[in-house]
């Protein structure tokens, strides 16, 4: 910051502020009570904050030595590499994420570790879930982390539910899934989604969906979320304040169209489709395959982002706008190459990022920010 440009002021300083990435914005508000003032006022007029998505690279063999990071910025449209200079967590175990959240995991017989902050500066480690799972179900509502399904197959009941609370920092062990879903009780067929109050589960190919209140521990369902006989596989997530469903139509070698849709109503008997993926975006989706089996999301605030698991160099994005205008676009994902296709696995999380989150992050001294070229 020069001497000269200390003498911007006003609305004209707000304004050249609203252009600037917010990690540059950081070293701003240091300039002067003025200058603080003018990056509050632009971060709070002109261009606010939005989530942020996070792509975590790792080696898909063990030991999974190494993990990267990018994350992409829609206030500034901006990708940010993020270089871990003292890392907090040595990654030997693979690591997951949680759809709709920030959350990470790695789970192993002896350990389970979780992290939830934005840039996941802090993890917790705590003794695993009684029961040994290899591909469970695991979300965070409120204070509680649970931990349904994917039990190893000596175990007992492949559809047990444990709960780990933050502040009693303990297991407890509640009602199994619903028995409907015993040949299905693993991620790997099951979409995820949770709000403050509930998590909710849905079958991708089915759509039979459950929701689980960790404070009453009871299970709610079954829900049919496919009033469209069109759909062949879909997803859940929340947008908004709202669950909402991703659909895709036709067939996994004509897929006709991406919609979504809101779920409403006290049973969820309502379905509103408030919008559809325009056909462009369909097509970048597919990427160099002609079908398209299934997709993945990540989704926080008023951004949901949609990729196909099969083909992730291209993302797409999905922000509403006031008065239920919905603007659409892609994204190119830096964090593939020919090389890490083959050599690493990639997971989403999605965070709400301020300059609170930044300040924490660059006074920890284990991260700092590059733009991507």
């Amino acid at each position: 910051m020069t001497t000269e440009g200390a003498d911007i002021r006003g609305d004209v300083l707000e304004s050249i502020l609203s252009h600037v990435p917010l990690i540059h914005i950081l070293p701003a508000s240091h300039v002067s009570k003025s200058w603080n003032h003018a990056v509050f006022s632009s971060l709070r007029y002109f261009n606010r904050p939005k989530p942020w998505l996070f792509l975590h690279c790792q080696n898909s063999r063990p030991p999974y030595a190494s993990s990267s990071s990018v994350a992409y910025d829609p206030r500034s449209s901006h990708w940010l590499r993020i270089h871990n200079k003292n890392p907090s967590l040595q990654y030997a175990l693979a690591i997951r994420s949680s759809s709709n959240s920030s959350l990470l995991y790695m789970l192993s017989p002896s350990k389970f570790s979780f992290s939830f902050d934005p840039f996941h500066l802090r993890w917790h480690h705590v003794d695993p879930p009684l029961v040994w799972r290899t591909d469970p179900v695991v979300a965070m509502v409120g204070r509680h982390v649970i931990v349904a399904g994917g039990a190893c197959d000596f175990e007992d009941d492949p559809l047990s539910v444990e709960i780990y609370d933050l502040d009693s920092r303990r297991w407890d062990a509640c009602d199994a899934m619903p028995a409907i879903l015993k040949d299905s009780a693993a991620s790997a067929w099951l979409s995820a989604a949770a709000s403050s109050k509930s998590l909710y589960i849905m079958e991708q190919v089915s759509g039979v969906t459950y929701s689980f209140d960790p404070t009453s521990r009871i299970w709610s369902g079954p829900l049919d979320l496919r009033h469209d006989e069109n759909i062949f596989f879909s997803v859940i997530g929340i947008f908004g304040d709202n669950l909402v469903l991703v659909g895709l139509l036709g067939n996994s070698e004509n897929v006709k169209d991406v919609k979504v849709w809101e779920v409403k109503g006290k049973s969820f008997e309502i379905l509103e489709e408030i919008a559809i993926m325009p056909k462009e975006l369909v097509e970048k989706l597919k990427g160099e395959d002609a079908s398209l089996n299934s997709i993945k999301i990540s989704s926080t605030g008023d951004f949901l982002y949609i990729y196909n698991p099969r083909e992730p160099e291209e993302l797409v994005m999905c922000e509403i706008g006031g008065e239920g205008i919905f603007r659409w676009g892609s994204l190119k994902n830096p964090a593939v190459s020919d090389r890490s296709r083959v050599a690493e696995k990639m997971v989403l999380t999605c965070a709400d990022v301020g300059l609170g989150d930044l300040g924490k992050a660059a006074e920890s001294g284990k991260v700092r920010f590059s733009i991507c070229e």
